[in-house]
């Protein structure tokens, strides 16, 4: 592959998948990359487990819009497709509740009002009402949220030059009065599916109670852009971007956790590893948690801005995830399934209000022997389990908590799941809790999502990319600008490039 000129040095903070798409992004825009990881492998959250021949993805497990990988292996002029093996999925999910009945999100949308209509007349055309809704705020993400640095309100629009009649209907589209679950509930009156759609919000860890409306979005953008699995796990992600990383030329070292980030001038102009070792950068991206960053990387900056802005938005949740080697799996698990609480108004205020484990929690399992069978021994089954938690509260030990919450989860899955002996096919088992999250990931307060997406104006913003107070350095990761999920994730790190790379010929021309 052809690379331009050898430009000016970057040091990326973290090997997760937003300081991999920042690395291979400015590498094939003609950079010097180092990228220091503190941990002994690549991909942050989007690690694997493997014991007795079982496979597990560790982290994330569902990949959406894969058109953010496609541009950023576009950069280096290969064709995603070369190095990734896709396979869409539908249904997207299968739910299961408590009185027994299960219900499939489907891709089609109105494959599914049909099906909506079946349970609750007068739902088929809520439901299109609803993805019609989706589909504009989809629209308006991708003209004024979507790659390019945000951080508020002020960010998305230049008011100056672009306030007309038709951004002004884009504003009363942002229903900034509204919250996710109130839009959902004016229109779909089954309660179940209302639930089966509230859990759209679980690529953001948030209340859809106390989200904001305008991540209605992620209906249609999942309706339209599908729901997918690269074989190999969501691991083969980052281990094809580590590889077209070494292709380009960006040096990786693990086991390096940086200390301190420089500055000279209030510019940031290199790091300091937690040995000592000072290394200089031009450029500084970090894939670290936003919030840790800037407090603790630049301990020695004042950052009053930053902390004006984001001081008192409360982290996103945790959680507990289980990781099950079967010796026979069931028959009637998609590959994606969520297993519901009785109470969704109930659960979200014991996680996000009384800051408590939820006593009847909603289980989302992950169970890819469906697709792909190289997960497992032959018949078996690698189940991941994912059950959102508060984050790190004061007073919660969870090497106390986590034997009687496991049984819990457990109970659950064989009450309403229709596993009744799942504990007898158990044959390999592994665990992560907050606190295990929060130490093995350097996440804030052991929340998996950044900074919670609570706020009917400024719940759908995460700290901007381009750090305003500290010109050369940049953020990237699931808790800088767009927030959580793979996709947005791996957007974050192209957006943090991409204005690194303005910024930076800007200055040559300066």
């Amino acid at each position: 592959m052809s690379r331009p000129e050898k430009k000016a040095s970057v040091m990326v903070i973290g090997a997760g998948l937003g300081g991999l798409a920042a690395a291979c992004t400015m590498a094939a825009r003609g950079y010097r990359v180092t990228v220091l990881e503190a941990n002994d492998w690549l991909g942050g959250k989007a690690a694997d487990w493997q014991e007795g021949g079982y496979r597990f993805d560790m982290g994330p497990t569902i990949l959406t819009m894969p058109r953010v990988l496609e541009r950023i292996f576009a950069e280096a002029g290969i064709t995603m497709t070369e190095r990734l093996d896709l396979r869409r999925l539908d249904p997207q999910w299968r739910c299961f509740f408590e009185d027994g009945n299960v219900l499939d999100l489907q891709e089609n949308a109105e494959n599914m009002a049909e099906v909506l209509e079946s349970l609750c007349s007068g739902d088929a055309d809520g439901y299109r009402d609803l993805m019609a809704a989706s589909e504009q705020l989809h629209n308006i993400s991708e003209r004024f949220f979507f790659w390019k640095s945000v951080g508020g309100v002020a960010d998305t629009l230049d008011l100056s030059s672009t306030f007309t009649p038709a951004t002004l209907r884009d504003l009363l589209r942002l229903r900034m009065d509204s919250t996710f679950a109130r839009e959902i509930r004016k229109r779909i009156h089954n309660p179940q599916a209302a639930q089966m759609l509230d859990h759209l919000t679980q690529y953001v860890g948030s209340n859809p109670f106390w989200a904001p409306a305008v991540l209605l979005g992620i209906a249609h953008m999942q309706s339209h852009d599908g729901v997918w699995y690269p074989m190999g796990g969501t691991r083969a992600v980052p281990e094809a971007l580590a590889q077209l990383g070494r292709e380009l030329g960006v040096k990786f070292r693990t086991g390096t956790r940086v200390e301190r980030i420089l500055t000279r001038d209030r510019r940031a102009c290199g790091v300091m590893t937690d040995g000592g070792e000072v290394l200089d950068a031009d450029i500084v991206i970090s894939n670290m948690d936003s919030v840790r960053t800037m407090r603790e990387l630049l301990e020695h900056v004042p950052t009053k801005k930053f902390e004006r802005q984001w001081k008192r938005r409360k982290p996103a949740c945790s959680g507990v995830v289980l990781y099950l080697g079967l010796d026979r799996s069931y028959d009637h698990l998609a590959h994606h399934d969520f297993v519901f609480s009785a109470n969704p108004e109930e659960e979200f205020d014991a996680i996000y209000k009384q800051g408590i484990p939820a006593p009847d929690p909603t289980c989302y399992l992950a169970a890819p022997s469906k697709t792909d069978p190289a997960v497992a021994p032959e018949g078996g089954e690698a189940l991941y389990v994912l059950v959102h938690t508060p984050y790190i509260r004061k007073g919660q030990n969870w090497e106390d908590l986590f034997p009687g919450y496991r049984q819990i989860i457990l109970d659950k899955l064989k009450r309403c799941g229709g596993m009744p002996d799942l504990e007898d096919r158990i044959r390999v088992e592994h665990h992560l809790t907050p606190l295990d999250i929060h130490e093995r990931y350097s996440t804030l307060r052991g929340a998996i999502y950044g900074l919670a997406s609570h706020g009917r104006l400024n719940g759908a913003f995460k700290p901007a990319n381009r750090s305003s107070e500290v010109p050369g350095l940049y953020l990237a990761g699931g808790a800088a600008h767009p927030g959580a999920g793979m996709p947005m994730a791996l957007m974050s790190g192209w957006i943090a490039a991409d204005c690194a790379d303005q910024d930076s010929a800007k200055s040559k021309t300066s």
